[in-house]
């Protein structure tokens, strides 16, 4: 991406997918252990795959865990390859389900409009 005078980037398009689940803290550590192992090498051999976070929350002390996976995808066309042609829907594979108290069944998306990561700071 070319850099401006004012130290931003030239504008693209960038989706945000994010899902959210619960686990207990045993099933929280096996997810993210498959969220790294497995799920981000599949993902990374799709076209449009920009990358992602698995975010943890502990939730009130209760042993429950919160889980947040964010997918970074180059357009809803991207994930449209992934997901199938309706993109609400979650993809969890029965690996995954069995480690998990529950999940959202549906995924939401985002379009970013800045993104300060990285030097300099890109906005779209």
């Amino acid at each position: 991406m070319a850099g401006n005078d004012d130290g931003m980037t030239n504008a693209r398009e960038q989706t945000v997918r994010t899902w959210s689940a619960t686990a207990d803290a045993e099933g929280a550590g096996h997810y993210s252990r498959y969220f790294t192992g497995t799920l981000l090498a599949g993902l990374r051999e799709l076209p449009g795959f920009q990358g992602a976070y698995l975010l943890r929350r502990d939730l009130d002390g209760t042993g429950t865990v919160e889980l947040t996976a964010h997918t970074f995808w180059e357009s809803p066309e991207a994930i449209r390859a992934f997901a199938g042609d309706d993109i609400t829907v979650a993809i969890v594979e029965p690996e995954a389900r069995a480690m998990l108290r529950d999940f959202d069944r549906t995924a939401t998306h985002r379009s970013v409009i800045a993104d300060a990561r990285g030097l300099p700071s890109r906005w779209f």
